[in-house]
């Protein structure tokens, strides 16, 4: 594939497209029926934004959920989600390629699953058929994503 471009990203082709993909169970909503009420305009605008090198975040909606631990999350605006998957889209088969065979986040028939069985496959050679002992380092990086410098 050749390199990426930005107008392949901002075209109304790709934003369209990207739109398609984002509405996937979420057209009953009330921030994306908002959003499509006026779509073309939204379009149109958040294109013409990028175009004339404009554009901002619209900020976030911070909640909390609890599966199974509590955190809180933080969504952005419908525009910006849209914009994030039309940037997906284009750069996506680029890196592709460029990612080792076991990135398994955020990939096309990869996964948490296909992840879990591979560890599987190596927790089996590596302990020779479950005959040794192998040790494995399970961390997490607290709050990584909460920060009280960032503006959500």
């Amino acid at each position: 594939m050749n390199n990426p471009s930005f107008e392949q990203i901002i075209s109304v082709e790709n934003l369209l497209l990207a739109l398609k993909e984002f509405l996937c169970g979420k057209r009953n909503r009330k921030d994306v029926q908002e959003f499509q009420l006026h779509l073309m305009d939204n379009i149109l605008s958040l294109q013409n934004d990028l175009k004339n090198k404009t554009y901002t975040n619209g900020g976030y909606h911070a909640f909390n959920i609890s599966d199974p631990k509590p955190r809180q999350i933080h969504k952005a605006k419908v525009r910006d989600r849209l914009l994030h998957h039309a940037i997906y889209r284009i750069l996506y088969p680029y890196f592709y390629s460029k990612f080792i065979h076991d990135s398994y986040s955020c990939r096309i028939n990869k996964g948490t699953h296909k992840a879990i069985n591979r560890f599987r496959d190596f927790s089996r050679k590596v302990s020779k058929n479950n005959t040794k002992t192998c040790w494995v380092l399970k961390c997490d990086i607290r709050k990584f994503f909460a920060s009280g410098d960032r503006q959500f």
